[in-house]
């Protein structure tokens, strides 16, 4: 093989790795991690409410062990919230607990003004959600257990519906899948790299 056949081969290499570089640099899972946001609880000014509880027995050889259930939500009502379950014997632990782990989960969620920026469809599980922005005054019409979700994380105006399950838990979930979804036109632009001028809507 010749000189300038390895050379050829080298330049060729080479020049496919600057390449295809950027397109790594630039993939849609590294542009997800990059959205995400670590919120410290510590920094917001956080109410608790409880969304479900659920009782549980388990039969054993030495008679019956109940375990409680709680979904708790926090948020401060300026567009920061998160779920949590909590499981203990006894049902305040199980709220302790919910509540430590719906702060790990806190989200931010995008808000236009007293609603959402746009439609959109959580889903989880067997459960979906329908969330719709709505005019101001219009208020939360949403069943309880979304109306929850939405209302600490300041949204005023809202219209939402449970379309499949109606599972506590999944609901929750999907609400919150759907609320993670969100984005205002500034935030696409600045995904896409272009002016919020040039996106419609």
């Amino acid at each position: 093989m010749s000189y300038l056949t390895v050379a050829a081969m080298f330049t060729t290499e080479e020049s496919h790795h600057l390449q295809t570089e950027p397109a790594r640099a630039v993939s849609h899972s590294d542009r997800r991690n990059n959205m995400a946001k670590i919120i410290d609880p510590a920094t917001l000014e956080l109410t608790e409410r409880t969304v479900a509880t659920n009782r549980v027995s388990k039969t054993v050889k030495g008679g019956r062990i109940a375990r409680q259930t709680a979904i708790m939500v926090v948020g401060d009502y300026n567009g920061h919230v998160g779920y949590g379950l909590g499981k203990a014997s006894e049902y305040p632990e199980a709220i302790r607990k919910g509540i430590e782990d719906a702060k790990k989960n806190i989200i931010e969620v995008s808000l236009k003004g007293t609603t959402i920026p746009h439609e959109v469809i959580g889903r989880y599980g067997a459960a979906q959600v329908l969330l719709k922005p709505a005019a101001p005054g219009t208020g939360v019409l949403a069943g309880g257990t979304v109306r929850a979700v939405v209302e600490m994380a300041g949204i005023k105006d809202i219209r939402a519906k449970c379309l499949r399950s109606s599972n506590p838990t999944n609901v929750v979930k999907a609400t919150f899948e759907g609320l993670r979804a969100l984005r205002t036109k500034e935030q696409v632009a600045a995904a896409r790299g272009i002016s919020g001028e040039d996106i419609k809507g």
